[in-house]
C-alpha cells in the first residue's frame, strides 16, 4: 500500500505531461496536413538524380568521362 502513495501521483504527473505535449503539438500545427505527406510520394520529380556539389558545377558525362574526351 505504501507503493501507491507515490505511484499514483507519479502516474498522474506523467499523464499530465503527456497531455500537455499533445496539446502543444496541436497548437504548433503538427497535425494540420495529414494527407499531404502521404500523397507526396506519388508526385514524380522532374529530375531523378543526386544533387551536384555547387562548388564543382554541373558537369555532363562527356566532361567527366576521359574516353569521350579523346574522340
Amino acid at each position: 500500500m505504501n507503493g501507491f502513495v507515490w505511484l499514483v501521483p507519479v502516474a498522474l504527473l506523467m499523464g499530465a505531461i503527456g497531455l500537455e505535449a499533445f496539446l502543444w503539438s496541436m497548437r504548433d500545427g503538427q497535425y494540420d496536413d495529414l494527407d499531404g505527406a502521404a500523397e507526396r510520394i506519388f508526385i514524380d520529380t522532374e529530375i531523378d538524380r543526386p544533387l551536384t556539389d555547387p562548388g564543382k558545377g554541373d558537369r555532363s558525362a562527356s566532361e567527366t568521362d576521359p574516353k569521350q574526351q579523346r574522340q
